[in-house]
């Protein structure tokens, strides 16, 4: 791939989500909580998953603790800019760390949306297949399920970037949006994306709507097989997918809005890109901890260990 670009600009300019002072610095004050709430809250499940002995054994956990480190890493890419920005009059992106943040946001994006399907798949095998199980989510099976997560997000962010690494940009370079990302930044280029645009509905998109529906059946076929079997099983088996379920509709309902829809001018979009980069990271691990009576244990006996580890110095 060819990374010289022969564009006449060389910056681009944010609108961010307002202009008046006073809500830049209540959203300063948001953003910085959020984020701070993101990495807190995704670095204690990744540390419970790794140091509890019971949570570092079971496959789902291991699954989770990958899901919040995209989580963090999504954040990273657009929060701490997203803070600054506020207390900066020109909101300003160079060219190429534009690029960078698109590549990287729809790297990440592939790879979470992968790993939730791989979660869904761990689930049916939990609820439909207990007896095997152990077997089927060996660690070989988990490490694949991740490789592969990474390797599709690489595709899917390498088969649209390919093309928009070398567009031309002539101006007016003003990105109506918090961060740069795909739809906004194709839009100004100072010739026909028409093609491109149809790539990347298709890829992001279309790819996106097709996910979450296919998300969506297999949960469904998971609870039509367990009110088969037990009714008693149906409402233990739908308190375990609920979390799933909620995940699966933060994570895919703002992407379906903004990358299935024809490339027009939407004003808000750059909510639910917050929403994407901010409310969602920032949920999951609620929705895992609050919503999951083996996370309240693990955080019981990594706080009871800690306590005695005190007691005995």
């Amino acid at each position: 791939m060819d990374l010289k670009n022969d564009s006449l600009i060389s910056e681009f300019v944010l609108l961010g989500l307002t202009s008046i002072w006073e809500l830049e610095i209540f959203f300063f004050v948001v953003f910085f909580l959020a984020y701070a709430s993101i990495m807190t809250g995704n670095i204690l499940i990744i540390i419970m998953v790794i140091f509890d002995s019971h949570l570092h054994s079971t496959p789902m956990y291991f699954l989770l603790a990958n899901l919040s480190f995209l989580d963090m890493t999504i954040s990273t890419i657009t929060v701490p800019k997203m803070i600054t920005d506020c207390l900066s009059e020109q909101k300003i992106i160079s060219l190429w760390g534009c690029m960078a943040q698109m590549f990287f946001l729809h790297f990440l994006g592939g790879s979470e949306m992968t790993l939730l399907i791989f979660m869904a798949v761990d689930r049916y095998v939990a609820i439909c297949k207990p007896l095997h199980y152990t077997t089927i989510m060996s660690h070989r099976t988990l490490i694949g399920f991740v490789l592969l997560s990474w390797a599709v997000g690489f595709v899917h962010t390498m088969s649209q970037m390919a093309f928009t690494i070398n567009l031309p940009f002539c101006g007016p370079n003003v990105v109506d949006n918090v961060f740069c990302d795909l739809p906004l930044v194709i839009k100004l280029a100072c010739t026909n994306t028409y093609v491109l645009d149809l790539l990347v509905i298709a890829d992001s998109g279309l790819l996106s709507l097709i996910c979450f529906i296919l998300l969506f059946v297999s949960y469904t076929v998971i609870l039509i097989t367990v009110q088969r079997r037990s009714s008693g099983g149906l409402s233990k088996a739908m308190s375990t997918l609920s979390a799933h379920i909620t995940v699966v509709t933060l994570f895919f309902g703002p992407c379906i809005f903004i990358y299935a829809s024809p490339f027009s001018s939407f004003s808000v979009d750059k909510f639910l890109s917050v929403f994407y980069s901010v409310i969602t990271p920032l949920l999951n691990p609620i929705i895992y901890t609050l919503r999951n009576q083996e996370m309240k244990a693990a955080m019981i006996r990594l706080r009871n260990q800690h306590v005695g580890s005190r007691q005995t110095l």
